[in-house]
Formats: structure tokens, C-alpha cells, sequence
């Protein structure tokens, strides 16, 4: 049997996915990248190898991805996280075309718009601050004293009127948290200010691409139902949230490895 593997280095965490020859995923990983990204992204692959009882000569193809592909001197090829996120998604959709995808990773949020064929026609991405990411969400929990898995039960708790957040930066919104707590704001109040503070962000973001259905929401973030709730609400629109949607991009690298390998089979 023939495996081929895509890997997504992240800013924040290494996406790993394993494909069979029918393209069916076997094996996913999701680990901290941490301050070495080649030597955790070899660690991760190998354990994961490990677990399945999978041997190394049987991957015979890796794409890497993400914001540290390129580090990854083990890798067949390297690919866009654009190009990859997007094939991932419209393989991920049974029965429809995706048409639009939203991503939030560690760090920055892209925008991609696809045509008929499901290719990359245009996209956007907001990478020159924090805000509205992952790592915004974790600055929200962590001044809330709270996980980031609780904030979407945070979000449906509220019983009142959410916060208003006006701060775009992540270190503004964080004194605007601590004011706002001061002042008597709850925790529910402020988590749902904060959702919806970071789905205007993405409306603003992907209306310049166009917005049209589907709509595939991936990234971490996308596991928080309460920002779900807020996007759809900005956008009117329901989103697609695939099962696990931290590793959209790392199964589209893997899908886009084994069409390379078939490929250089033919030519060979």
C-alpha cells in the first residue's frame, strides 16, 4: 500500500494527514509547533507513523504547507497553504462546490473564493495583526482566567447584552477586556462582544472576494460555535464546518502529493 502525507506547519500548531491511494484519510495529527519547527514537525510525523504502524518507505510522497513549509527539507514539494487549503475543502464537501472558504489559523485569516473547477480565483488575508485569530482567542481566555473551549459555552450562557468591543488590536483589546471587567461586564457578555467583533472583521475581509455559497469555514477557531453563531449572523449565510477542521489544509496537501507522484510516475 501506498500512503502519502501532507504537513502544514503552522504558526501555532503542525497539521499532519495520511491518504491512502483512494484518497481516504488514515492517519491525523494535530501537535504544538513549538520553537523548532523542523525538528517537532519530524518528531510529530514520526509518532504518528509510530501509532498507525505505518513505515516510513510506505509514504512515498510528503507536500509541505503552511507557514513554515519550507523548513521542511524532508518534503517532496512544497505548496501554498492557499492552494492547499482550497483543495482540501472542495474534497472535504460531498455533493456540493465550494465556492467560498474562510480560514483562521494561529495567526492570520485568509479569504479564498474558488470558480466552477474548484480552483483558486482570488483571495485575501490579514496576516499584519493578530486580531480576529487564534491567538486573539487565547489572549481573550486567558484575561478571562478561562480555556478556549469554554468560550463557546461562555457565548450561549449570556442572558443579557453583550460588550461592545471597538479594539482591532490585539493588545488594545486586551486593556479594553480588563476595562470592560472592571466596569462590571460579565464574561458571557464580553466572549459574545468578542465573537462578533471578530466576525465583522471577517465579513469585511471576504466581501472583498465575494461572497457566495458554500461557505467552508476551517482553522481552529472554527470548533468555537459561538463564533460560528457570530459569523453566520454577519454574514447571513450558514457555513460548512468540516468534522475536524484543523486539518483541511494539511488534506489538501496530501491530496495534492499523491497527484504529483502520479504524475512524475507517468513521466518516469
Amino acid at each position: 500500500m501506498k500512503y502519502f502525507a501532507g504537513i502544514d506547519i503552522g504558526s501555532t500548531s503542525i497539521k499532519i494527514v495520511i491518504t491512502d491511494e483512494a484518497e481516504k484519510i488514515i492517519a491525523h495529527s494535530v501537535n504544538a509547533t513549538g520553537a523548532n519547527f523542523h525538528k517537532n514537525s519530524m518528531a510529530a510525523f514520526n509518532s504518528l507513523l509510530d501509532k498507525e504502524n505505518i513505515k516510513r518507505d510506505d509514504i512515498v510522497y510528503i507536500a509541505s504547507t503552511g507557514y513554515g513549509r519550507k523548513l521542511l527539507k524532508e518534503a517532496d514539494e512544497t505548496i501554498s497553504e492557499i492552494t492547499a487549503n482550497a483543495v482540501g475543502a472542495r474534497k472535504t464537501v460531498t455533493g456540493g462546490k465550494v465556492k467560498t472558504v474562510i480560514n483562521i489559523g494561529g495567526q492570520d485569516l485568509k479569504g479564498i473564493s474558488l470558480d466552477e473547477d474548484g480552483n483558486c480565483g482570488n483571495f485575501v488575508m490579514n496576516d499584519k495583526c493578530a486580531a480576529g485569530t487564534g491567538r486573539f482567542l487565547e489572549m481573550v481566555a486567558r484575561t478571562l482566567e478561562t480555556e478556549v473551549g469554554n468560550l463557546s459555552n461562555l457565548h450561549f450562557s449570556l442572558k443579557g447584552v453583550p460588550a461592545v468591543i471597538n479594539s482591532t488590536c490585539t493588545v488594545f483589546a486586551e486593556s479594553e477586556i480588563i476595562s470592560l471587567l472592571a466596569n462590571g461586564h460579565s464574561h458571557e457578555g464580553i466572549v459574545v462582544g468578542v465573537h462578533y467583533s471578530i466576525a465583522k472583521r471577517i465579513a469585511r475581509l471576504i466581501k472583498r472576494i465575494g461572497v457566495e455559497d458554500i461557505i467552508f469555514f476551517d482553522g481552529g477557531p472554527a470548533m468555537n460555535k459561538g463564533l460560528v453563531e457570530a459569523v453566520e449572523n454577519e454574514l447571513m449565510r450558514e457555513l460548512f464546518i468540516p468534522e475536524i477542521p484543523q486539518i483541511t489544509t494539511a488534506y489538501g496537501a496530501a491530496l495534492i502529493a499523491k497527484e504529483a507522484y502520479e504524475e512524475e510516475a507517468v513521466h518516469a
